[in-house]
């Protein structure tokens, strides 16, 4: 499945004291890089869309102020109605942090529902 690069570049206001990335902000920069991944994909009807369901997150290397890294992301697997999703910050060729998760799709009941297949054309 195709991978979206999503480039960021860390800010002063994005770590600690200490000049390394705040663990709670690779959550942030990963929701950045996921909907510029969406960006322009249409939600059928009164749809939700996705919301996620799980989430894990590795911390192999800590990034710092003014490092340049990109996002990876990529499905691994749809099924039905969950999709599951890794993302990888890579610097330099090195994996710094590596999310993955799980996302279900909603109808407007806000019930899980089968992921419509137009909308899957799209992200593949």
């Amino acid at each position: 499945m195709k991978t979206h690069v999503f480039p960021f570049t860390i800010a002063y206001a994005d770590t600690d004291a200490e000049g390394i990335v705040y663990h709670a902000r690779y959550l942030e920069i990963a929701e950045r890089a996921r909907m510029n991944w969406l960006r322009g994909h249409v939600v059928v009807g009164d749809d939700i869309g996705f919301v996620i369901r799980e989430l894990n997150i590795k911390y192999l290397q800590p990034l710092r102020a003014a490092d340049d890294f990109v996002v990876e992301t990529r499905m691994t697997d749809i099924g039905a109605a969950i999709v599951k999703i890794e993302q990888k910050f890579v610097k330099d060729g090195n994996d710094c942090a590596i999310i993955n998760l799980k996302v279900v799709y909603l109808g407007a009941d806000m019930r899980p529902k089968r992921i419509p297949e137009e909308f899957i054309a799209q992200l593949v």
